[in-house]
């Protein structure tokens, strides 16, 4: 069962490999990779914690996103909120649970104007690595494409 210090793992400064599918929803098999950092803090009062997330490569210069992780503790899920400088706009909450050290959480959104449904997996084999995996489905949940991983490694501090 879910609990407010489900994320825990996540505070902290992360170096991130990110590989994300050139092409979504198209049968691409084609990766880009690209570098990035994120650094996690908790909110006060056990409700959930923040994140910065800024690419530090060429890949897509100056883009920066931060996630707003919020826990219910009466229905015990998270949801989970994206934003960043591109669109300047909170994407449609992301809910779900822990369950064996694994998050799964679910949503819907659109891309390019198709309705997709949106999957996210959390898992953190070490404190010193963690994995974000999102996935598409564009046929309400029968068939999944991951199009993005993110390849977490704690930062030393200072650096």
């Amino acid at each position: 069962m879910s609990s407010p210090r489900d994320f825990d793992f996540l505070i902290g400064s992360w170096t991130v490999r990110n590989e994300r599918l050139k092409e979504r929803l198209r049968g691409s098999t084609e990766w880009e990779t690209f570098a990035a950092t994120n650094d996690a803090r908790l909110l006060p009062g056990d409700v959930g914690n923040i994140d910065s997330f800024a690419i530090t490569d060429d890949w897509r210069p100056g883009f920066i996103g931060t996630t707003v992780r919020l826990f219910d503790p009466a229905e015990k899920v998270w949801r989970i909120y994206w934003a960043d400088n591109t669109r300047c706009a909170f994407d449609p909450p992301m809910t779900g649970t822990f369950e064996n050290g694994t998050g799964t959480f679910y949503g819907d959104d659109q891309h390019e104007g198709t309705p997709v449904r949106v999957r996210f997996f959390w898992t953190h084999e070490t404190p010193q690595t963690a994995q974000w995996e999102q996935a598409f489905s564009a046929d309400g949940g029968a068939t999944w494409e991951t199009n993005w991983i993110m390849r977490m490694t704690r930062r030393a501090e200072g650096s």
